[in-house]
């Protein structure tokens, strides 16, 4: 490990994380301010997809396989120089087998806020009971993406091949989030900055199911547990909100930011949470008793909640869960972002990023994806390490129980603080 250093935010240097390669987009002349930006980035459930919204309009989608290779073409040729592995969006653009996944080009009509994918895999019924009345009939071989726009306006489009086939309206300000559940009932929940959260089921034709009301202000993001049983929003002023999707009630409001928190996502055992606040910090919450068993910070030492909740130059902009269950990703406003592990308060691994505002890890957890402001999207590899057998067990475990459920269990304390991620 090397000493510290006036630009480190902790005591030791972390290591560098490997860079894999770059999306971006052609830039007209006239075209270097805003409205570029990169505000999501998202993985289809089965990795077939990676989309991303470069700015103006306009969404790509390209095959993650293609990607991945054209990526592995160029750093075995000019090594792992971030220019190196530079590709244009169109490079992924490869000329397809009849039953191969082809690129899209979007144009959404609007700014594009939100993008998530949503399948019908593992099929669920609608909870509408004419379902046979219905305009769509989406198969288990359908894929998804909803867009959020500027305009409040959400649109829904058939991957396969790039046609719009829904186009919601309620909202009355930007769409900044979308999220699907996971279970493949293709229930879609949008997040708006007019301080609503609208619960759509796209099995019914993308009928309104019910509008979540609580938040005060604006409402940037939102997330499902893996059951799709609860639903976490979080916006301005603050506010962490914990919601039961079976009859859509506020569980319970979690506390413990100064800022306004603007990302969120769930462990893929359900028991973790994390989000990240522009108070400079990643919190990880366990959901069932809304207690904080982690803080990650992004500035040292800590500010106090006075400077924390203003305006600094350590803002964290997007949190992602990794898929092993063990490592986040974060981005900040300092041009890094960095690789933690749930064991551990400082990072394992950064790099340098200017002006980051979105992170996804792919579908497999191996890579992160993050969107910048200038349209580009950045892969970089996820810190490998053997999940220990213990991990393995506990997450196996946490997908089938409770925090309270562990606890009554009748187990030494020690085997009952790791299971409840109190000992990480």
């Amino acid at each position: 490990m090397q000493p510290h250093s006036d630009h480190a935010p902790f005591i030791c240097f972390p290591g560098k994380a490997k860079f894999i390669g770059e999306l971006s987009v052609p830039v007209a002349p006239f075209d270097q301010k805003s409205g570029r930006e990169t505000w999501t980035v998202a993985f289809a459930p089965d990795g077939s997809y990676f989309a991303w919204s470069q700015g103006h309009r306009i969404v790509r989608l390209v095959p993650w396989s293609k990607c991945l290779t054209k990526f592995s073409t160029s750093h075995s040729s000019e090594g792992t120089n971030p220019a190196g592995g530079h590709q244009d969006g169109d490079e992924c653009r490869v000329p397809p087998a009849a039953d191969e996944p082809c690129n899209h080009t979007i144009d959404c009509g609007d700014i594009v806020w939100g993008l998530a994918f949503g399948s019908s895999v593992p099929e669920k019924q609608s909870r509408c009971v004419n379902i046979e009345w219905h305009r769509f009939k989406f198969g288990q071989d359908q894929l998804l993406l909803a867009t959020g726009l500027n305009n409040g306006r959400i649109k829904i489009w058939d991957v396969y091949t790039g046609k719009l086939l829904l186009n919601l309206m309620d909202h009355t300000d930007i769409v900044r989030d979308l999220t699907f559940a996971p279970d493949g009932s293709l229930m879609l929940v949008s997040a708006s900055r007019d301080k609503t959260l609208r619960v759509w089921d796209l099995k019914d034709d993308g009928n309104m199911v019910k509008v979540l009301r609580g938040h005060q202000s604006w409402v940037y993001c939102s997330a499902f547990s893996p059951d799709s049983s609860t639903l976490c929003s979080v916006g301005a002023g603050k506010a962490v909100f914990l919601w039961n999707m079976d009859d859509y009630s506020l569980v319970r409001k979690l506390e413990g930011h100064h800022n306004d928190v603007v990302s969120c996502e769930f462990s893929p055992d359900g028991a973790l949470l994390v989000t990240a606040s522009y108070d400079t910090r990643v919190i990880v919450w366990d959901p069932y008793k809304g207690t904080i068993l982690l803080e990650q910070g992004h500035l040292f030492p800590p500010p106090s909640p006075i400077f924390a909740g203003g305006a600094n130059d350590r803002w964290v902009r997007s949190v992602s869960f990794c898929h092993d269950g063990r490592h986040i990703a974060s981005i900040a406003d300092d041009r890094l972002l960095r690789f933690w592990s749930i064991e551990e308060k400082a990072p394992q691994a950064i790099a340098g990023l200017a002006s980051g505002l979105s992170c996804a890890f792919s579908t497999d957890g191996t890579v992160l994806a993050a969107g910048t402001r200038d349209g580009s999207v950045l892969f970089w590899a996820c810190p490998r390490s053997t999940p220990p057998l213990q991990h393995l067990c506990r997450m196996a475990l946490r997908r089938l129980m409770s925090t309270q459920q562990v606890e009554a269990l009748v187990i030494p304390t020690p085997l009952c603080d790791y299971l409840a991620y109190r000992v990480l």
